[in-house]
């Protein structure tokens, strides 16, 4: 008896009927959690629900920061206060909710990262700290009011935030990749600029102390002083009275003007190499490399077959596949569906001579309308290769009769005008 019924629990476990279902519910979890994820991720503009998102947090920041600015007029404040205090209480609930999901959605962000371990770094993170802090000072005063007035200094954290409009904004983000880029020789030229005014606070109190000893008291009281000089021209609270004081503050001036100049240069030149990296890498051509897109249909030898499956030709590879809204990065094991769109990729031939595509949109008084290809006359070094009529795809023929609104692709290997103004030229 207890064979049988462990013989049928060991069934019932094994059964793909019994399994499935948790499988699914997992799966759509795990789904759900990345639809999360994109909608919560700034700059993912693949959906609707996702732009939306992105216009809604943005509209709530600005407000925010709006609504902070104009409770310092006593007089808005007192007229319209109330009305401001919950437009704050709404936004900030907004970045409480945004908070709470990117914890949830962490391990998406760090996908080869456990659970617990994605969520720690991400509240550890310069983005977790900012979003903690645009909400939570909001909530401490009422268990801690005592620190109410700290906690609200911590409010400015919300202006932060900005920051993740850099998303939308390839220039803004050039800036983030100089200071990343050149970060090694910003803290050279800092530790330059922090040695050069802790020795300059030295010497000026040992020549400065026996004549004015009230102002420079110790070592470190002529750090405003060298701080002041270094990095502008000095405020006149705290300066040299005698000669030989004054003429180490000139020679420290000249040195302050040069040693500011040195992360000035670091970011300048970081800048104008980056954004001319980046506008190379946006506007160039590639040449090397030809691409063209295709659509599945039913009919296709290739649906429903993987990528390792279909043998392409040497030199040709599969660069993207466009499967309804989302983008595919091919695989081996990615199998092919009804409706995918292809972009493929080419290499162009060394040595070759460049051929060129030319269309010809076919209208009303064409002179080809109503002839046989057999019939026309263009140059021997051109051939039609195709004719799309609607949305059918048609192999030319010699007694195909051409009409009104056909596209006509032409194949030459010499570039010339040619025809009319109705001619696309396009050089492969």
């Amino acid at each position: 008896m207890d064979e049988k019924q462990t013989s049928e629990n060991t069934s019932a476990e094994n059964s793909p009927d019994l399994k499935e279902p948790a499988k699914k519910n997992q799966w759509s979890h795990e789904q759900f959690r990345r639809r999360i994820f994109k909608m919560v991720s700034v700059g993912v503009v693949d959906d609707t629900i996702n732009q939306l998102y992105d216009v809604i947090s943005t509209a709530a920041l600005i407000i925010n920061l709006a609504i902070t600015i104009l409770n310092t007029y006593n007089n808005i404040q007192a007229k319209y206060g109330w009305f401001m205090d919950d437009i704050e209480a709404a936004t900030v609930a907004l970045f409480a909710v945004d908070y709470f999901l990117r914890i949830y959605t962490a391990r998406c962000l760090y996908p080869n990262q456990s659970e617990p371990k994605a969520i720690i770094k991400y509240i550890f993170s310069f983005s977790g700290i900012i979003d903690l802090l645009s909400f939570m000072p909001y909530y401490l005063p009422s268990f801690f009011p005592a620190g109410a007035a700290v906690f609200k200094m911590f409010r400015v954290a919300r202006i932060l935030r900005l920051f993740r409009i850099n998303a939308y904004y390839d220039s803004l983000n050039v800036i983030n990749e100089v200071l990343l880029r050149k970060k090694q020789q910003l803290m050279s030229s800092v530790f330059i600029i922090l040695v050069l005014m802790l020795a300059a606070s030295l010497c000026m109190y040992s020549i400065e102390n026996p004549a004015q000893p009230e102002v420079f008291s110790n070592a470190f009281s002529g750090i405003w002083w060298a701080a002041s000089t270094l990095l502008t021209v000095g405020y006149g609270d705290i300066y040299p009275i005698t000669a030989l004081g004054k003429a180490v503050g000139i020679i420290i001036t000249f040195l302050g003007v040069g040693m500011v100049a040195i992360p000035t240069g670091i970011i300048s030149a970081g800048f104008v190499e980056q954004y001319s990296k980046f506008q190379s890498i946006t506007n160039g051509v590639e040449e090397d490399v030809h691409f063209i897109k295709i659509q599945l249909k039913e009919t296709d030898k290739w649906v429903g077959r993987k990528i390792m499956e279909i043998g392409l030709p040497h030199g040709i590879i599969i660069a993207i596949i466009q499967r309804n809204k989302e983008t595919i990065i091919p695989r081996g094991n990615v199998k092919l569906c009804a409706g995918d769109i292809i972009v493929m990729g080419a290499d162009s031939i060394k040595g070759d001579k460049p051929v060129y595509l030319k269309e010809v949109l076919l209208r009303e008084n064409h002179r080809w309308n109503g002839q046989a290809i057999k019939d026309l006359d263009i140059s021997r070094q051109a051939f039609i290769i195709m004719v799309k009529r609607g949305d059918k795809t048609i192999i030319p023929k010699g007694d195909l009769i051409l009409c009104e609104g056909d596209h006509i692709i032409l194949y030459s290997k010499v570039k010339s005008k040619y025809i009319d103004d109705d001619v696309i030229e396009q050089q492969i």
